[in-house]
C-alpha cells in the first residue's frame, strides 16, 4: 500500500485535524464516574522516553478481568481520553489511557500537534515498542487478566490501534473510532486480533477511497473486521466538544449524540464477544 508515500499529503491535514481532536479537558457527557473507580497516574520507560499514563479500574470487582489500553487523538494525553478509560472501568474493566509521545509532551498548538504526530504516519513501527512498554505495566496490575486485553484508539489514536495488531501486537481485539484508515497493510501471519472500526459515513477526512481499499485488503487476508457507519456522522463525532470546536475553526466537524451512542453500543459488543 502507497499510504506511507502520501506523507506529503497527509501533514497539511494534520494541524488542522489535530484541532478537530483536541478536547478543551472538559469531560464527555457520557463520563462515568464512581467512587469505587480507583484511579492512578503512572510513569514507566520506553528506551530513552519517560511514559506516561492514567489507570483506572473498579475497586469492589473481585478477580482479574480483560484490560484495555486507550490511545488519544494527535493532541496527547487528556482528558477526554482520560474520560473514556473510566468508562471502561465502570464496564468492569481495567482501563489504562497512554500517551505515545513519551516525556510528557503535549501539543500546544496544531503546529506542534503535526510535528509530534506525523512521526507515526511516516513510520508506524515507532509506536510499537512505546505500546509495548504500556502493556507490560498494565499486566504488572494483578488484576488483568493479561490473556484478554485489548485497545481502542480516537482520531490518531484510532489509525494506531488499526496498525499494532498488524504488527503482531497480541490482542483479542481492538477499535477505532472516526481513525484514519490510510494504514498498514495487513499481514496474514501477524494479524490475529479482531477490528472494529466505527467510522462516520460524512466523515471528509476519510475519503469513500480509503474506505473501499482498507476492506478490500482486510477481506484479502481473511481478516476478521467490523465494519460500522454511522449516517450524518462527521470526524470526532464521539467528542461533545466538536461542534463548538468546528465553529470555532470553521471545520466540517460536529459531536453525534446518536452516533456516540450507537458506537459504544457496538463497542461493548464487541468486547463481549473477543472476551467470552
Amino acid at each position: 500500500m502507497k499510504s506511507f508515500q502520501r506523507l506529503t499529503w497527509l501533514l497539511p491535514l494534520i494541524a488542522f485535524l489535530v484541532v478537530s481532536c483536541h478536547s478543551n479537558d472538559d469531560n464527555t457527557a457520557t463520563d462515568t464516574k464512581s467512587s469505587t473507580l480507583k484511579e492512578e497516574n503512572v510513569t514507566y520507560t520506553s528506551d530513552t522516553l519517560t511514559m506516561n499514563g492514567y489507570v483506572v479500574y473498579d475497586e469492589s470487582i473481585k478477580g482479574k478481568r480483560p484490560a484495555v489500553i486507550v490511545i488519544p487523538e494527535w493532541w496527547g494525553l487528556n482528558e477526554y481520553a482520560k474520560s473514556r478509560a473510566r468508562q471502561l472501568a465502570g464496564m468492569g474493566y481495567v482501563a489504562m489511557a497512554i500517551d505515545l509521545y513519551g516525556n510528557g509532551m503535549q501539543a500546544g498548538n496544531p503546529d506542534e500537534a503535526g510535528k509530534l504526530a506525523g512521526p507515526f504516519y511516516q513510520n508506524p513501527q515507532i509506536a510499537k515498542p512505546r505500546f509495548d512498554a504500556a502493556m507490560a505495566k498494565l499486566k504488572t496490575y494483578s488484576q488483568v487478566d493479561t490473556a484478554k486485553l485489548a485497545a481502542i484508539g480516537y482520531c490518531f489514536g484510532g489509525a494506531q490501534v488499526i496498525n499494532l495488531p498488524k504488527m503482531g501486537e497480541a490482542l483479542k481485539g481492538v477499535a477505532s473510532f472516526h481513525g484514519n484508515l490510510a494504514v498498514m497493510p495487513p499481514d496474514k501471519k501477524l494479524l490475529k486480533a479482531q477490528i472494529l472500526v466505527c467510522h462516520g459515513d460524512s466523515d471528509q477526512f476519510v475519503l469513500p477511497a480509503e474506505v473501499a481499499l482498507f476492506k478490500k485488503q482486510m477481506d484479502s487476508v481473511g481478516a476478521i473486521y467490523t465494519f460500522h457507519s454511522y449516517p450524518g456522522a462527521t470526524h470526532s463525532f464521539t467528542n461533545p466538544n466538536a461542534t463548538a470546536m468546528g465553529k470555532k475553526f470553521n471545520m466540517p466537524i460536529a459531536y453525534n449524540a446518536a452516533a456516540d451512542s450507537a458506537s459504544w453500543k457496538d463497542l461493548k459488543d464487541f468486547f463481549e464477544r473477543i472476551f467470552k
